[in-house]
């Protein structure tokens, strides 16, 4: 075996395979045009990290200068715009059915008188659940004013009682909280969502690319050509090829961390390397699965749909939206079949809590075993290659 042979190899398919990559649109578009769009499109739709002034309507059936205080308060929230006020409660459902607002507070009638004489109103607040990020948030916004409401009558009627000082801030608060969120200390979505959503999809173009440029080079029956060139080694073949498209995906990889952790200014406790690290491998990954699924399928178009399957898959069953360990045991144990379960488990360790990588060395020993997953169907992608074997 000349090994020199087969380096000058893989820089001649190396050479080959950006040929092809420049005078194909579709792959500009595949490596280039959309993973930049969903990098800048995903980075500039959470670039507040939280939404804001959500609009809601305000029922007020008192009309009071309690009532019409409680409503700037509500108002003054950054999350909340008071977009409508009535005194009609059945116009403001209509608007919250037809999706002009997002919730509804609603102020009974008397609620200043029965407040100072202590006979409890209940202050009433509605969301649509139908939108789960803006109902949760105005329910804990609408919720805390509502909160608020209660111990400014309560204090109220104490100091009416002639009770002041330490007596009233132990039975108005009696326990002191003091919260210190870990990783995400600003309560972000952006830092929540973007880490997981730009890797994911660029996750998906890497596989994606990988399993068509493999089927093209079998329906325009190039691939004969393909392995000669690579010394009729198809793991020469294999690496010359792939290794040109990994090389343009680190680099968008790059990008992506580059705007996550220079441009958005996100958690990095652990420095670049070990994030770096888990990208490259994380293109590795993708391109090994692709090539393995694509060993063990010879249908073109099943191939591509198990590839995009896989991917859409990950973005529910990887831990980042719902915990893993919450799951039913099946699907925590399958969970670690998808390789940006472990790319996020490196997220959270190295990025977010900053732990010694030492701490992460299953993960990334993972991504390693996805990337040689094409070993176990070798012989399946030489039979496909010299034969030319295409199946739309």
């Amino acid at each position: 075996m000349d090994w020199r042979a087969d380096i000058r190899a893989i820089g001649s398919l190396m050479k080959r395979e950006m040929g092809i990559l420049a005078g194909d649109r579709m792959y500009w578009f595949m490596m280039l045009v959309a993973p930049v769009f969903c990098f800048l499109f995903f980075m500039d739709l959470l670039d507040e990290g939280l939404p804001s002034r959500l609009p809601v309507a305000v029922v007020d059936r008192d009309n009071t200068t309690t009532s019409r205080s409680l409503v700037r308060s509500l108002n003054s929230f950054a999350q909340v715009e008071v977009a409508m006020r009535t005194a009609d409660f059945r116009e403001a459902r209509e608007a919250l059915q037809k999706g002009e607002v997002y919730g509804i507070f609603y102020i009974p009638p008397h609620f200043r008188r029965d407040a100072s004489t202590g006979e409890e109103p209940t202050l009433s607040f509605y969301t649509n659940d139908t939108y789960f990020l803006a109902a949760s948030l105005l329910y804990k916004d609408m919720r805390l004013l509502g909160s608020l409401a209660s111990g400014s009558v309560r204090q109220t009627l104490l100091l009416a009682k002639g009770e002041g000082g330490p007596t009233l801030t132990a039975k108005l608060m009696p326990i002191a909280l003091d919260t210190h969120p870990l990783g995400n200390p600003w309560l972000s979505y952006s830092i929540y969502l973007a880490n997981f959503l730009l890797p994911a999809f660029l996750c998906m173009f890497v596989m994606l690319t990988t399993a068509y440029s493999f089927i093209q080079e079998l329906k325009r029956r190039t691939a004969g050509g393909w392995l000669s060139e690579g010394n009729g080694s198809v793991i020469v073949a294999l690496t010359g090829k792939y290794l040109a498209q990994g090389l343009v995906f680190v680099v968008m990889g790059t990008l992506c961390l580059s705007l996550l952790y220079g441009y958005g200014r996100f958690p990095m406790n652990s420095g670049f390397f070990p994030m770096f690290l888990a990208m490259v491998l994380m293109v590795a990954a993708s391109q090994g699965f692709a090539l393995f699924v694509s060993g063990l399928v010879s249908r073109g178009r099943i191939v591509l749909s198990a590839c995009a399957l896989w991917c859409v898959l990950s973005f529910s069953i990887c831990g980042f939206t719902y915990p893993v360990r919450s799951m039913p045991w099946l699907a925590e144990w399958a969970s670690n079949l998808f390789l940006m379960r472990h790319y996020f488990l490196i997220y959270i360790d190295q990025a977010l809590n900053g732990i010694g990588m030492a701490y992460s060395w299953q993960n990334y020993a993972a991504l390693l075993v996805f990337a040689l997953l094409p070993l176990m169907v070798l012989r399946r992608l030489r039979k496909n290659l010299e034969g030319n074997r295409y199946l739309p």
